[in-house]
């Protein structure tokens, strides 16, 4: 097992590709090793080198709706009124704190995604 760091583009395909062929190497091995660090090497240098961005709150109620087979009647019961929904949904209506907690709690939408100005 010879692991580096990955710090360049070709660094990282080399991972990838090492990755791909140990991958089915069982827990507790050699292979089962450095299949494990080689994951956590490889998440390092994405998330520094290809950052994801928050989805949009108001993208992720309607995405979590569409999920959980959900209606805007239903997402008037989560928070309210069907007139709120359906200004939330519009964005004619800012989240309130009260809101994004049942949010979270009732659709398990993370907080740090309903905080986000929109």
């Amino acid at each position: 097992m010879n692991i580096n760091l990955i710090k360049t583009e070709d660094d990282y395909n080399q991972a990838l590709e090492r990755l791909e062929i140990i991958f089915d190497a069982k827990k507790g091995t050699e292979e089962g090793d450095e299949l494990e660090l080689l994951g956590i090497l490889i998440d390092q240098y994405e998330n520094e080198h290809f950052p994801i961005d928050l989805p949009d709150p108001i993208e992720a109620i309607k995405f979590r709706m569409e999920q959980m087979g959900y209606t805007q009647n239903d997402l008037a019961k989560i928070i309210g009124f069907k007139s709120r929904a359906s200004e939330i949904l519009n964005r004619k209506r800012k989240l309130s704190l009260e809101m994004i907690r049942q949010l979270h709690t009732s659709l398990n939408i993370p907080t740090e995604v309903l905080i986000q100005t929109y």
